[in-house]
């Protein structure tokens, strides 16, 4: 037995209980949950905004060590440090074939799939994860080793918020040295777009949030300009811009209000990647002599258009190297009775990132 967070249903209190892992089976792996962190899409998946099969142990941004391999595990073994890919690509399907594994049609295929129990009823891996607990079951896909110069708490992001942050400036974007970033948001997840911003050598990388202490944090890693949220957002943007707007907008909130302002703040010719999952009720508009007129690009960003069989690992050799701060993006830590009051921190805005340690 070990100890879990479970979630009933869509919008039920969360609760902590037993679960009965059974050993891994043929390709899988058990791992012994080192850290987890609460990311927006776990709420999300809380709230019944993205659909998860229920009961399930949610939390997918996660590392560990590896507790016992099943049969033809080959790619590690017994004590070995690893973070955990939520979307593991299986190299086949179509998507993966067009060099497009972060679309990968059986990625989520675990999520669907009871792999524990608990109160006598069957339990599903969030994400494929299941990373709110002190051990999961994985496929041997879904695991990739963490260089020893990376704190096992801190490699928890790269399964999820780095990856998909750094990887929408880098893979999905592509920014240009010299190039100007505008980043909308700053949870994990914006944090990690500035981060990239950096790596990639952008000239002015320009945050707006209405938390002071996530633009103070932003600038701390490297953005250039705060700037003030509000309905004036592009008005004071192309004031830093030369009057032209960002060349690269990147929406980490996933509202409609927040995707139009991003846009407005691009500049003509212009790319605009939406990052943030918003609900199907989130609505944006554009009038077609706009569209022709900007020759902006709108785009969406899933797990930054990352491999992550090869992109995880580049991205912990930036860690390992100085060249990213991890550490900078943790908020806090709590214990597996604290993952609700993380989910309403969240929903208030109050912080970075939590990890979970059970």
């Amino acid at each position: 037995m070990v100890r879990a967070v479970v979630l009933p249903a869509p919008g039920e209190p969360l609760r902590v209980t037993d679960l009965d892992l059974p050993a891994p089976g043929p390709g899988q792996v058990r791992v012994r949950v080192v850290a987890t962190g609460v990311c927006h899409s776990d709420l999300s998946l809380a709230r019944g905004t993205l659909r998860q099969a229920t009961p399930a142990v949610l939390g997918h941004e996660t590392a560990g060590t590896v507790a016992a391999v099943g049969d033809g595990v080959s790619s590690v073994s017994v004590g070995d440090r690893v973070v955990l890919c939520w979307a593991p690509p299986d190299g086949t399907c179509w998507f993966c074939l067009q060099g497009e594994p972060w679309l990968c049609e059986h990625a989520s295929d675990a999520a669907g799939v009871p792999y524990a129990r608990a109160d006598g009823a069957d339990v599903y891996p969030g994400l494929s994860t299941g990373g709110f607990a002190e051990e999961t079951v994985v496929s041997e896909r879904a695991v990739l080793p963490v260089p020893d110069a990376v704190p096992l708490e801190q490699a928890a992001l790269v399964g999820c918020a780095v990856m998909t942050g750094v990887g929408a400036v880098l893979k999905t974007a592509r920014v240009r040295e010299g190039q100007s970033v505008l980043v909308v948001g700053l949870g994990g997840v914006g944090l990690s777009v500035v981060q990239g911003a950096r790596l990639a050598g952008a000239s002015q990388v320009l945050v707006t949030d209405r938390a002071e202490d996530k633009l103070a944090l932003a600038l701390s890693m490297g953005a250039t300009d705060a700037v003030e949220a509000g309905d004036d957002l592009p008005k004071r943007v192309r004031a830093l811009t030369g009057g032209r707007g960002a060349d690269h907008a990147f929406d980490c909130v996933g509202l409609g209000v927040t995707i139009r302002s991003s846009w407005a703040s691009t500049r003509r010719g212009g790319v605009t990647t939406v990052v943030g999952i918003g609900g199907k009720q989130e609505q944006v508009s554009f009038n077609a002599l706009e569209l022709f007129h900007f020759a902006r690009t709108l785009q969406s960003s899933v797990y930054g258009s990352t491999d992550p069989r090869t992109d995880i690992p580049a991205v912990l050799e930036h860690a390992a190297a100085g060249r990213l701060d991890l550490g900078a993006l943790v908020g806090g830590t709590v214990g597996l009775d604290g993952v609700g009051d993380a989910f309403a921190a969240m929903e208030r805005g109050a912080t970075s990132r939590t990890l979970v340690v059970p």
